[in-house]
């Protein structure tokens, strides 16, 4: 059996650097649902700033740099960028800090802040929709990340569809409807394609590993992990929490005996490399016996491949390759 970690993968995306003609006049008012909320923009933005990778690359997907101001990825997370499809949009866009925050979106002159709970809108920082909207900039939210109502859960619809629904108010938004469309027949023939490779296949039991020792955080069926383990052919096993990226014990771990880890790679910091995750793994005691460890059977991909981004299609295929390998 064998470890693999693979991002060259994650260049079968499409789309790349495209620059995409307006679908209807810039000046008729559209109104979108966005976390249960619905939400008029009278006309396009045309000074976005982005927070994070997976968001930033839906914007370069739609062909949407030109409506940029500019973006914020944590500088400790070179994988993402070095693994990125659109890296030349990244080259030509201005980086305008680690971390957002009000400051940032004002220097830039922002007219739509595009991030998330927990994707940089956090009520600890004061960074909130509400602060923003105070200060006349608007917002729209990663759907992956919106609130469910119970607490801060996070997650109201399958992965996929959220990455969908995302693309589809972002092509009313900015008048790039076709685009947006195009872009989603061509992942859902992807992921369909991908699908046939574990047909008649057992389904393995996948751990997702993000981090931690103590405590491991990962993922429950509400974020974008769920649906590229499950549409790869295996099964999430903590998808019957309702949530999105959590905190566990290792105690559940273990007694869900994983077939497969399913590591994520962003590298920042002190045993945060794919390797060294392994290594941890490898020398749990724990999870000694369980058949992932055994067997060798860990995977990585960069973490805008496990965030909702439109390089989730091509991670489903390059998970599908590995376990129909297995």
């Amino acid at each position: 059996m064998r470890t693999a970690f693979a991002a060259a993968a994650l260049l079968l995306v499409s789309g790349c650097g495209a620059t995409v003609a307006q679908d209807t006049a810039k000046s008729d008012p559209v109104t979108i649902t966005n976390c249960g909320r619905q939400v008029t923009f009278d006309q396009v933005p045309s000074k976005v700033v982005t927070n994070d990778t997976g968001i930033t690359e839906l914007m370069f997907a739609l062909g949407l740099k030109d409506h940029m101001a500019g973006y914020v990825v944590d500088g400790d997370n070179t994988v993402d960028l070095r693994t990125s499809p659109w890296k030349a949009d990244f080259d030509s866009t201005r980086k305008l800090a680690d971390k957002i925050s009000k400051e940032v979106v004002q220097g830039a002159n922002a007219d739509l802040v595009f991030a998330g709970w927990s994707y940089g809108f956090s009520e600890s920082t004061g960074f909130t929709p509400d602060a923003l909207k105070q200060l006349g900039i608007g917002t729209y939210q990663l759907t992956e990340a919106c609130r469910n109502g119970i607490g801060k859960q996070r997650g109201i619809m399958p992965a996929l569809d959220a990455l969908y629904t995302d693309l589809r108010n972002l092509g009313k938004i900015f008048r790039v409807e076709r685009k947006a469309e195009e872009l989603i027949q061509g992942y859902q023939r992807q992921i369909d394609d991908a699908g046939r490779l574990m047909v008649g296949r057992p389904r393995p039991k996948v751990f997702l590993y993000d981090s931690g020792q103590d405590q491991p955080f990962t993922s429950g069926r509400n974020a974008a992990p769920q649906d590229v383990i499950g549409k790869a052919g295996g099964d999430n096993v903590f998808g019957d929490l309702d949530d999105s990226w959590t905190t566990v014990n290792w105690e559940t771990v273990v007694q869900r005996d994983p077939d497969v880890v399913l590591i994520v790679d962003y590298a920042s910091g002190e045993a945060h490399t794919p390797e060294q995750k392994q290594a941890f793994l490898e020398g749990f005691a724990p999870l000694r016996n369980s058949p992932a460890v055994r067997n060798k059977r860990f995977f990585a991909l960069p973490y805008a491949a496990l965030v909702e981004s439109p390089r989730n299609p091509a991670s489903i295929e390059a998970f599908a390759k590995y376990l129909s390998q297995g």
